[in-house]
């Protein structure tokens, strides 16, 4: 059976308000923060979101990737991956802020409404080539499927989630 998750454990923050210094949590000694947050539409008939802070914004990279169901049946959710840039689009300085956005795929329009993502910060390390392995930020993605040897092909309750392809959503 399922209970609903704490309210304290991840909190709400409308992350693309604020600067990524700002969020609530020390960013100095939690490498990685979560927050509920909703997308909110730039224009009034368009698909954009806002992510304008009050010293720069964040800016989408990369493709969109697929996150696939069980035994990839069935796409799930979206990962969109967004870096933050210090100043004014276009001429803003990158920063190593990056943001991971987790939303539901859905196919039915949800007119009028915020879309609510769950959104993972942290501050990219930086290091020398000697110290590059051990600086690069762990990312443990609590929609993966753990990958796990197994002779039984029964399941172990996992989520069955995985990340899969790349795509332009």
């Amino acid at each position: 059976h399922s209970s609903p998750l704490p309210a304290s454990i991840i909190p709400e923050v409308d992350v693309c308000k604020s600067d990524p210094w700002d969020l609530p949590g020390d960013s100095d000694q939690q490498e990685e923060r979560f927050f509920f947050s909703t997308r909110e539409i730039k224009y009034p008939n368009g698909n954009r979101s806002n992510r304008a802070t009050q010293s720069g914004y964040w800016k989408a990279t990369g493709l969109d990737k697929q996150i696939m169901g069980a035994n990839q049946v069935g796409l799930v959710g979206i990962k969109k991956t967004l870096v933050f840039y210090k100043g004014k689009p276009p001429t803003g300085s990158r920063t190593d802020w990056i943001m991971h956005e987790y939303r539901l795929a859905t196919t039915q329009p949800t007119q009028g409404l915020e879309k609510w993502v769950l959104c993972k910060i942290f501050l990219k390390k930086r290091g020398n080539y000697k110290d590059e392995k051990k600086n690069v930020p762990v990312f443990y993605d609590f929609l993966a499927t753990p990958k796990v040897k197994t002779s039984s092909s029964s399941s172990s309750g996992s989520s069955g989630i995985t990340e899969e392809s790349s795509t332009n959503c």
